[in-house]
């Protein structure tokens, strides 16, 4: 069976705009973390942000990049590679990168058709994408309560750019 793309509401690219925005935001909370806190400060045993950050690492690139090849890398989030907030950096960067790389390549018609991500995730592709931004604004909730608590002001929720 065919799908048909009916009354789309948002192009592809403002699709990729609207997340890139919350991936900017979120970079910008990582870098108000200082270095130790950033590894070791939680609250109510919930995971570091560090942490948090490894997960959307895990989440972010490999999902453009599955929807773009239809192959799909099993999810990491362990990331031990990744020891310092400059290395987070640098690996969010990257994937910021990998990102606008694949999105060229991603077929429209993918954002209708269901895929199983990470071998666990059955989604259609436009789910899959909203998963990866709803993931990420509740961890980057959570890197603001742990930044108010440290006493440190957290970027402006609505400064996407």
């Amino acid at each position: 069976m065919e799908t048909q793309i009916m009354n789309q509401i948002i192009t592809k690219d403002q699709l990729l705009t609207h997340w890139q925005g919350h991936r900017t935001l979120s970079r910008r909370t990582l870098e108000k973390f200082p270095e130790k806190e950033l590894f070791e400060f939680s609250i109510g045993g919930m995971r570091s942000y560090a942490d948090l950050v490894k997960e959307m690492l895990a989440i972010a690139a490999p999902s453009a990049k599955g929807l773009e090849t239809g192959k799909w890398e099993p999810l990491d989030e362990d990331k031990k590679d990744l020891k310092t907030k400059e290395d987070l950096l640098q690996a969010w960067d990257h994937a910021t990168e990998v990102i606008n790389g694949a999105w060229k390549n991603v077929p429209d018609e993918i954002f209708q058709k269901k895929v199983v991500a990470f071998g666990q995730y059955e989604s259609t592709g436009y789910g899959l994408i909203a998963y990866a931004i709803e993931n990420e604004v509740h961890h980057r909730g959570q890197g603001y309560v742990y930044l108010r608590a440290l006493g440190i002001e957290p970027p402006f929720f609505w400064e996407r750019e």
